[in-house]
């Protein structure tokens, strides 16, 4: 199991705790010095206010933010967590993918969402209709841009008759992507198109307001995990597959829940195939969250298998 711990960079309430270019490096290398393989960001550049006001959340360009993250470390992991896709042009999605991959020395896992927000589609001049065939025309789109050969490629809203981007991606053929949701569909998307696999939990109101499927107990995790395995079964698929998993009752905005709790529930999730665990440990501030992170390390992290 390795694990990816937020970058808290969405209190727009505290932005000498959070939002500058010192706060955003000494988060990062707190969550390096944990232990922790990677540190992630959301994605929200125009959130509805009623979103806002109702327990959503603000966030910094997630490639800028990472390029922070990226300068101030060495070994840590920089993860989108999700990138919305239909949200920009492709092309220029996988510029800003292979200018940090590189300037970061290949530490890049990409994280990919369809997207929810309605409001955000609108404001953004995107079609919330169309958001699962952008995702799937990006996706095809992004991979082609990044063999650092010419392209060829109309999409719905653009057309590429010979272009070319370089560099390429330090990693080869591309960072990994991982696709986010809990429905079939987005199951589908992982297995067939991506490197691994990105649900979190989800029941009741969470899974209207985000349009998927109810993630609620590890029975229901490992029901999605063996669909996923079949369809890689059927397809002879072979390539290393991860699942990125949130551990339940640790969504962002929690409370961090005990610790034995918290590696019994680790635990729980490798026994069925999650590979990677997405953790958001409080932030009261950035002492406190700095703290967090640290006892995190010490008391959860140290403790996995695997570590010395």
């Amino acid at each position: 199991m390795r694990i990816s711990l937020h970058l808290p960079i969405e209190d727009v309430s505290q932005p000498d705790e959070f939002l500058t270019g010192e706060a955003v490096s000494s988060l990062a290398r707190a969550i390096e010095a944990s232990g922790a393989d990677a540190c992630y960001v959301t994605d929200h550049p125009f959130p509805a206010e009623g979103w806002i006001n109702h327990g959503g959340h603000h966030a910094l360009d997630p490639f800028v933010a990472l390029s922070f993250a990226a300068a101030a470390t060495t070994r840590l992991k920089l993860h989108t967590h999700l990138i919305v896709l239909a949200y920009r042009n492709p092309f220029l999605t996988a510029k800003s993918v292979a200018s940090i991959d590189r300037l970061s020395d290949g530490r890049l896992i990409m994280g990919v969402g369809v997207g929810y927000m309605q409001q955000e589609f609108a404001a953004l001049g995107v079609d919330f209709t169309q958001r699962g065939k952008l995702v799937d025309e990006a996706l095809a789109a992004m991979k082609a841009a990044w063999t650092g050969e010419a392209v060829a490629f109309e999409g719905l809203h653009f057309n590429a008759p010979g272009n070319i981007a370089r560099p390429a991606p330090l990693q080869r053929p591309h960072p990994p992507i991982w696709a986010g949701g809990n429905s079939a569909l987005a199951i589908r998307r992982a297995v067939n198109h991506c490197d691994g696999w990105a649900p979190f939990p989800a029941k009741g109101k969470l899974s209207a307001i985000t349009g998927t499927d109810d993630i609620a107990t590890i029975d229901d995790l490992r029901i999605k995990i063996d669909y996923a395995m079949e369809l890689r079964g059927q397809a002879g698929i072979t390539r290393p597959f991860d699942v990125c998993m949130v551990p339940f009752k640790m969504m962002m905005g929690h409370e961090m829940a005990p610790t034995d709790a918290i590696l019994e529930q680790l635990h729980a999730l490798a026994a069925i195939g999650v590979t990677w665990s997405a953790i958001a440990l409080p932030a009261p501030s950035r002492a406190g969250f700095i703290e967090n992170v640290e006892r995190f390390g010490a008391e959860v992290i140290a403790k996995l298998p695997g570590r010395t």
